[in-house]
């Protein structure tokens, strides 16, 4: 069996690939941009015999502190609605599943039904046909 890639197949896969290549760029670009941004922040703590930090790089850290806060607190709450939205998907869909199966089992001795009425008529007819014949015959 030979297979062959029809052109629009590979134009499809290259922009796929291309669109993935760009979400990982600038996923790269975001996360390098997060280290470099709170790089400070990872540094040991400072001796007790030095001085604190001023009070300009104090509000810088609480200032990231909170957006890394509201940033998480909101990545946080998508995740949980796309949880539990996934999980009413799924149990519609396991009714749904129900429901069709239902459905073809009494598709199924519907059919059945059918069919043995089928049977009883061609029966009935096979046997007033044979009738019929004696009844020329004789």
């Amino acid at each position: 069996m030979n297979a062959t890639i029809r052109p629009e197949q590979t134009d499809a896969t290259t922009e796929v690939d291309n669109d993935l290549a760009a979400v990982s760029e600038v996923e790269a670009g975001i996360r390098d941009f997060v280290r470099n941004d709170i790089a400070y922040l990872r540094r040991p703590a400072v001796a007790p015999d030095t001085a604190p930090l001023d009070a300009n790089a104090e509000a810088t850290v609480n200032n990231v502190n909170s957006l890394i806060q509201r940033v998480a607190g909101t990545s946080l709450a998508e995740i949980e609605k796309l949880i539990s939205e996934l999980e009413s998907l799924r149990d519609l869909l396991h009714a749904e599943g129900q429901r069709v199966q239902r459905e073809i089992s009494g598709y199924a001795q519907l059919s059945q039904a059918a069919m043995k009425s089928t049977r009883m008529i061609a029966d009935n007819v096979t046997q007033w046909k044979r009738a019929a014949d004696g009844l020329r015959n004789a």
